[in-house]
């Protein structure tokens, strides 16, 4: 049976910014030394800043072969590298804020690149994964992801199936995968039945980790 966590129903705040993480921020234990942290409508004017990602990110489309042919990759994409500037300075602010508040337990910068994925609508998604591409493949490891715009379902489950868990994720809201939450879960963002506007996640990772 899934377990549902309901994050921020709507975002009253229209100012752009930053909520505190300290005391706010709620950890979920899940198996094997993984473990998920959310902070509900830690970003302020979160609509905004998606309506402005969606029009000034020089979106890119993958494609992927799929059995015996090649696909697009069912939502459009930017990544942002280490050093790379952002898109918008409260993106910058949300990962030295985040970086703060995560490097006592991360034991190293935890938070140097940034990937942008835009979901168009109900039938954007991205399959069950792990973020194990570099350290994440070996290592316990850090992913961050701020949401803006329509709320999705993030799902998560034990790595070769089990029990999903489902976070409803959307309006400015926060949700940081660690200890071995990579290797030993994976998440997805699934097709919706109903009809649903853009949104634009987030996701700040350490460097080499994809």
């Amino acid at each position: 049976m899934a377990a549902a966590t309901q994050g921020s129903l709507f975002d009253q705040e229209t100012t752009l910014g930053l909520r505190s993480l300290a005391g706010a921020v709620v950890r979920q234990h899940l198996t094997d030394g993984a473990w998920v942290d959310v902070r509900p409508g830690w970003l302020t004017g979160s609509e905004q800043l998606c309506a402005e990602l969606v029009t000034t990110v020089p979106w890119q489309a993958e494609r992927r072969r799929m059995y015996d042919r090649v696909v697009d990759t069912p939502r459009l994409l930017r990544f942002y590298g280490p050093g790379a500037a952002l898109p918008h300075p409260v993106l910058r602010e949300a990962r030295e804020a985040l970086t703060a508040h995560y490097a006592a337990e991360a034991g190293a910068p935890p938070f140097t690149t940034a990937g942008l994925c835009l979901y168009r609508d109900e039938h954007d998604s991205v399959a069950w994964h792990g973020d194990r591409v570099g350290r994440g493949a070996t290592h316990d490891t850090l992913v961050a992801i701020l949401s803006t715009g329509a709320p999705r379902r993030l799902l998560l489950r034990p790595r070769g199936g089990g029990a999903t868990r489902t976070l409803q994720v959307g309006h400015g809201d926060l949700v940081v995968m660690g200890g071995s939450c990579q290797r030993t879960w994976e998440h997805a963002v699934p097709k919706e039945h109903h009809r649903t506007g853009p949104r634009v996640s987030i996701q700040f990772r350490p460097a080499g980790v994809r």
